[in-house]
């Protein structure tokens, strides 16, 4: 007999590596294969798994998907990697707190079966905001998938979803890999003004 779950969670993990591997080699077909895998989480995760906020989480990869096509195929000259000062990422993590908890907030209190809303809420929103950076072409945004994966495998194995809890750990060192694979290119360094104005 079929189990629909497992092989939604093992064509989901394909599509996922594929796009991990090729966003750190900045090739655009990454976003493809992102789209394609968050379609078949949506399902998984709203209909088995009661991760409601994974669930939306996965659809907002859909559209950032879309978006980061049409972003890194601007006809222009290729997009630079950026650095973005200490006063940036201060901000960026108090932003991603303050979401965190509105966001719990609201999840326990529509979907009162909701399984580690807290942890889920987190992941949730940090990755939501991740994906902006990614899209922007924020070297450090592999720092903050980083320890996202990472706690995010955690969770994955608490409701027994174990073959996603361990691409999240093959995420987290591809994340690594993925870091170090921008830092080879030359980065422009980027303050809090130069954001808001956007000159770079």
């Amino acid at each position: 007999m079929l189990d629909i779950p497992v092989l939604l969670e093992v064509l989901a993990t394909l599509f996922g590596l594929a796009y991990v591997i090729l966003a750190a080699k900045k090739n655009i077909w990454c976003w493809l294969m992102g789209i394609i895998g968050s379609c078949l989480s949506i399902y998984l995760f709203w209909v088995y798994s009661k991760l409601y906020a994974e669930a939306i989480l996965s659809f907002y990869y859909v559209i950032t998907g879309i978006i980061g096509w049409v972003y890194w195929n601007k006809p222009k000259a290729e997009l630079p990697v950026l650095r973005v000062s200490y006063t940036v990422h201060l901000l960026f993590v108090g932003i991603g707190v303050g979401l965190s908890y509105a966001f719990y907030s609201l999840v326990t209190n529509i979907f009162t079966d909701a399984a580690r809303p807290l942890l889920d809420s987190f992941t949730t929103v940090f990755s939501f905001l991740a994906t902006l950076i990614t899209i922007k072409k924020w070297i450090s945004n592999w720092i903050y998938w980083i320890v996202i994966d990472a706690v995010t495998a955690y969770m994955y194995w608490s409701r027994n979803l174990n073959i996603y809890s361990g691409l999240m750990i093959l995420y987290t060192g591809l994340a690594i890999y993925g870091y170090l694979q921008w830092r080879k290119s030359e980065a422009k360094t980027v303050t809090l003004v130069q954001l808001f104005q956007k000159s770079y």
